[in-house]
């Protein structure tokens, strides 16, 4: 067995003492996003600083549990608080929940992050659901030895964010009177927020929005062949033209005070999956 294996099965091992439940969706909620942990009927909660080889959440409004429970009678497993490269964790350990998610059953992983907009059609406070990815990390949670348990080495990505899910997610907003953005999301090392100059380059690439998480567990994710379904909250405005400073507290303000529409949207999409 690989030390990674091995690795997982010591976690798996002080989750078992909680839970021997299947989980058959997981959840990874962004800065200022934890309030969906309010909709699950919790059954078990675990700090991430009880579980072997798990991280330590560092930044603000990032909780640091995993929660098990239901909702709308599925089982699901959450992170309450995500880590970041800007961090200093490797790929590899930000990525280890969602490894661990796969052997407790997760066939479906919802995502959301908190982000910057650069599209001009693109207004503070506006959910946009994640179409495709560029990585600007740097790096890759699947550099290294591949593990052909867990998944191929060489992972197509032709399709990151399922079809099927934003089909059901944009039918959801719909039938909600929820205005939904799409497009594409990029992401940077951070933890500083980019210069004008930067915005400037990474709205030409191609992207709609920028931030700093969300794509190493999406690969890695992928790697393992669950389904991803992706959401960001735009919550401030990067127009290099009429930039101006912004500060965390806004932005965890701005990501909360749009929250229960994403919300409403991820727990119909788990109820009719």
């Amino acid at each position: 067995m690989s030390e990674l294996l091995k690795k997982i099965e010591e976690t798996l091992n002080v989750i078992k003492e909680k839970t021997s439940d299947k989980y058959e969706v997981g959840i990874v909620l962004g800065t200022g996003l934890g309030g969906l942990v309010n909709e699950i009927e919790i059954e078990h909660e675990i700090k991430y600083s009880e579980l072997p080889h798990f991280p330590l959440s560092t930044v603000e409004s990032h909780e640091g549990k995993l929660i098990f429970g239901k909702i709308n009678g599925k089982n699901v497993v959450a992170m309450q608080g995500r880590f970041h490269y800007y961090e200093g964790y490797t790929m590899q350990q930000i990525t280890y929940p969602i490894r661990v998610m796969k052997f407790l059953g997760v066939k479906t992983l919802l995502i959301s992050n908190a982000c910057g907009g650069m599209n001009p059609i693109y207004q503070r406070g506006d959910i946009m659901i994640m179409l495709d990815h560029i990585n600007l990390l740097g790096d890759n949670p699947l550099i290294g030895k591949n593990e052909d348990e867990l998944g191929p080495r060489f992972p197509d990505m032709s399709e990151p964010y399922n079809l099927e899910l934003i089909e059901l997610a944009e039918k959801i907003a719909l039938e909600n009177n929820i205005k939904l953005q799409k497009g594409v999301y990029v992401a940077v090392t951070g933890p500083n927020l980019e210069t004008k100059a930067e915005y400037r380059f990474l709205r030409a690439t191609g992207a709609d929005v920028v931030g700093m998480s969300t794509i190493p567990e999406n690969i890695v994710a992928n790697h393992m062949g669950i389904k991803v379904l992706g959401f960001s909250i735009i919550t401030d405005e990067c127009f290099p033209d009429s930039l101006k400073p912004v500060n965390v507290q806004e932005i965890i303000a701005t990501a909360m005070e749009a929250e229960p529409k994403m919300t409403l949207i991820m727990k119909e999409v788990i109820r009719q999956l």
